[in-house]
């Protein structure tokens, strides 16, 4: 969705701009299987990370960047009420620097609109236990279990993740990394680097196999080819194969109902320093709104539009590995405008245009290359030669699910090289026959079938396809 706000000042026309989004976007339905009841609590996750504060240049109008705008998220609450969703039932959580919420308009904000508004940066050991969700990462790498600010994660919940455009050393800080600050303290510094051992942080909650596991992943991706992981030292490629281990271990169980990055404006630099004048971040009016289902798809998209190559950031490549994402080729995606009055038009990526938000993500000053600090990660990718084939000899494919995990409802793709009989079936751990998807004649070509997980318990799978002879497994995580 494109805007129409001429500076970053005017928070009569932000506010506007997150109401028309909120009453265009969310709306009232009896369908029990696409909407949520009024009765769930609703949390907002905007980013709220620290202003830096300290830095000698500071002013608030000049840090507005760095976070969520306040009256854009106060316009999606009041279009949210509107539909008969109670003050009480709205939470914003965060884990980093309550004391630059005032600077941020968000103690305002949240004394206009009556919601529940807390940065709690006490340990998780220090808090109450009713003020922390705990949630099993079974398919963690790093984590074997995550606490979150309650009611993150908690049970009858509606997560809205709003993130802000802008750049960090992870390459651009969108939704993915923005569910970071849902976490209790300790627990969230997934930035730190490899083989750091997280301060106040209960080993049993951790894979004893962690470090061990990323090292070898990391091998593995550097061998593969994935862009500039190859860059030495604790600054290189191993520390964000660390960090989006941890980050993919935590999208894995937290499950938004819709991820969006505010970018009526965007930033470049990190934090206060950056490319522009005197060494400083530069806002700018980019006038985005980018929204989705699916935060690593939406987050190619923001990488895109701020003039960098998706394919060059290892996190997508990781995301797709694990089943958290279907490509890494933003032409792959997908793409519409949305319009608040008519709605959904379908959308060719290049006709938009792109801002150049530089970062200083994996900066190449080694192996005799070298680029400026801040720069864009903009080299041509070729994601052709990168797409997934799981084509065997047989000319048979079947892909992993998507979502995976799965919370409710999962899609299974496959690939048929000719007209045949074909049997998909879903298996519990225990080797029990639990649904059969697919028992029929089908034809040549690509295909998907949803399988819906809501009435099984959380734990393992494994799906099945039979064709001509042949079978293909594949396994699969359901997380409630």
């Amino acid at each position: 969705m494109q805007t129409n706000v001429d500076q970053k000042t005017n928070s009569s026309a932000i506010k506007e701009a997150g109401l028309n989004f909120g009453r265009s976007v969310f709306g009232l339905t009896d369908n029990v299987e696409s909407g949520i009841p009024l009765t769930h609590k609703v949390v907002i996750k905007p980013n709220l990370t620290c202003r830096a504060r300290s830095h000698s240049s500071y002013t608030a109008e000049r840090s507005m960047g760095i976070v969520t705008d306040a009256f854009f998220v106060e316009g999606i609450i009041e279009s949210l009420k509107e539909l008969g969703i109670a003050s009480g039932q709205f939470y914003i959580r965060e884990v980093n620097c309550p004391d630059d919420l005032e600077d941020g308009g968000y103690n305002d904000m949240a004394e206009r609109t009556g919601i529940d508004l807390q940065c709690i940066d006490t340990p998780v050991s220090a808090l109450n236990p009713d003020k922390v969700q705990w949630v099993n990462v079974p398919n963690g790498i790093f984590f074997k279990r995550i606490p979150y600010l309650w009611p993150v994660n908690a049970p009858d919940t509606f997560l809205l993740n709003i993130s802000k455009f802008k750049t960090h050393g992870m390459g651009l800080t969108l939704c993915a990394k923005n569910l970071q600050g849902t976490i209790a303290m300790n627990y969230q510094a997934h930035c730190s680097y490899y083989g750091n051992i997280m301060s106040g942080v209960n080993t049993a909650d951790l894979s004893s196999a962690a470090n061990a596991d990323i090292l070898t992943n990391y091998n593995r991706h550097v061998a593969n080819g994935v862009p500039r992981w190859d860059r030495p030292g604790n600054t290189g490629g191993i520390w964000q194969e660390t960090w989006a281990t941890r980050c993919l271990d935590n999208n894995s169980v937290t499950f938004a109902g819709l991820h969006i990055i505010e970018g009526i404006y965007g930033r470049d630099g990190n934090f206060m320093d950056g490319p522009g004048e005197n060494g400083l971040a530069t806002d700018y009016m980019t006038n985005y709104i980018i929204f989705g289902r699916n935060q690593f798809h939406v987050d190619n998209i923001g990488h895109y539009l701020a003039g960098h190559e998706p394919g060059n950031f290892g996190l997508f490549h990781l995301a797709r590995e694990r089943g958290m994402a279907l490509t890494i080729n933003p032409l792959d995606i997908p793409l519409y405008e949305w319009h608040p009055v008519t709605g959904a038009v379908p959308a060719v990526l290049s006709t938009f245009q792109r801002y150049p938000l530089k970062t200083y993500y994996l900066q190449r000053n080694y192996n005799g290359q070298s680029e400026p600090y801040w720069h864009l990660v903009n080299e041509s990718f070729n994601y052709e030669a990168n797409a997934i084939n799981n084509n065997g000899a047989d000319g048979i494919s079947l892909y992993q699910n998507f979502p995976n995990p799965v919370r409710y409802k999962t899609y299974i793709r496959f690939q048929l090289p000719g007209n045949g009989h074909v049997l998909v079936e879903v298996i519990n751990d225990t080797g029990k026959l639990i649904d059969v998807l697919i028992n029929s004649n089908i034809n040549s070509g690509i295909h998907s079938v949803s399988w819906d997980s809501s009435k099984y318990p959380s734990g393992f799978y494994i799906y099945r396809m039979h064709f001509g002879g042949f079978t293909k497994v594949r396994k699969m995580v359901v997380v409630h």
